[in-house]
């Protein structure tokens, strides 16, 4: 790896490579390329990055797995966590983010073996060496997290009361109803949808609100991200059997309904619906449509609130599935770092010029046959 690491040194220029930055690939462990594009994605947005890292920061592990050796195996082996501490897969996550972080070197491979064995034990749909689906992986891999940093809230939560009560001697008055816990996955990613509906024949208006870690758009050929997210807030009315049923009516009635974005996120991860299932075909097929994502967005369709009505977002990051089908092919990432953007393919890494970003739109036509085509795009808000 030396030469290669030293020529892409060479690409970013030793006098322009950033300060306590590093850039390593990640060993693929059989099919594993949907994990490893994901979580270079997730590496290069910063604030996902640092909160990860500030995790590993204050829990008191031992030294034992939280080692990072400049070779960078130390602390990725597939043994438990130390210091009595249950080894779950952020604490493999925040081990490898912090193996990367802390390296002598600036470039070079590391594997992510105990992540991914942790990974296979915890879900079986990723124990086995066949391509997975990098948003599905990306989407179990943030509810776990939040799910789990909810759960140590809870438990601190839980402590602090059991002391309070002996503090005070407590004669079992009733505990204050459980308020919704947040986490910072959710200070990240999560957004709000409103679901408005319309009775057409009362006119009355009825919202219900949806929170959503990234949003999933439908995806059509020569489009843009712009017109993709306009389509997901077209109105559709709902008629003969679909009709909608009215509570001031009470009866089904003909009705409208859209979908809004109340509340808009840091990160906003935006999956593209590129696999189809075709009854016919009986399997799902790709769209290799070409839909431009531009390096600034802003968000039109949103409902009026004032918090988030003008707000403008950087593409930072962007997992790539190359082929034809989902369980087939392969996935790379590209990232942006300190105004220059890496494409990150398991343990290669390279300089890519931004001009290049266009060749990851996808297909202007079926007669080609493979594709390297934006999956995963995450686009962070940019600070006023």
């Amino acid at each position: 790896m030396g030469n290669n690491a030293s020529q892409l040194e060479k690409e970013i220029g030793y006098d322009q490579f950033p300060a306590n930055e590093h850039y390593f690939g990640l060993v693929n462990f059989g099919n594993t390329c949907y994990c490893n594009s994901v979580l270079q994605a997730l590496y290069f947005c910063r604030p996902f990055r640092e909160k990860v890292l500030d995790y590993k920061a204050k829990s008191k592990r031992s030294g034992s797995s939280a080692g990072s050796g400049s070779n960078g195996s130390s602390g990725l082996g597939s043994g438990g966590g130390g210091g009595g501490n249950k080894e779950t897969l952020l604490t493999c996550l925040a081990d490898l983010f912090h193996s990367i972080a802390t390296q002598k070197k600036k470039t070079g491979t590391i594997p992510p073996k105990k992540f991914i064995t942790r990974l296979r034990k915890e879900n079986e749909v990723f124990d086995n060496y066949m391509q997975q689906d990098a948003h599905e992986f990306l989407n179990y891999l943030l509810n776990t997290i939040a799910d789990l940093l909810v759960a140590e809230k809870k438990a601190e939560a839980a402590r602090q009361q059991q002391q309070q009560q002996l503090k005070e001697q407590s004669k079992g008055s009733e505990s204050p109803p459980e308020a919704e816990i947040k986490t910072w996955v959710h200070d990240i990613f999560q957004g709000t949808l409103t679901n408005e509906t319309r009775c057409l024949n009362c006119e009355s208006l009825s919202s219900k609100d949806e929170d959503f870690l990234d949003l999933s758009v439908d995806v059509d050929q020569n489009t843009s991200i712009t017109q993709c997210l306009r389509v997901f807030s077209n109105t559709e009315t709902l008629s003969c059997e679909h009709k909608y049923y009215c509570e001031n009516c009470c009866s089904k009635q003909e009705a409208q309904k859209r979908m809004r974005i109340k509340r808009l996120p840091m990160i906003l991860a935006l999956h593209l619906k590129r696999f189809k299932y075709t009854e016919a075909q009986n399997r799902h097929t790709k769209l290799s449509y070409r839909v431009v994502f531009p390096l600034e967005l802003r968000i039109f369709n949103k409902t009026s609130n004032e918090e988030t009505s003008d707000r403008l977002y950087d593409l930072v990051a962007v997992v790539i599935h190359c082929g034809s089908g989902p369980n087939r092919g392969h996935y790379i990432s590209i990232v942006k770092s300190f105004g220059f953007w890496l494409l990150f393919d398991d343990d290669i890494v390279e300089k890519i010029d931004p001009a290049n970003i266009e060749d990851f739109y996808g297909l202007t036509s079926d007669t080609q046959k493979t594709s390297e085509s934006g999956y995963i795009l995450f686009y962070q808000c940019r600070e006023s």
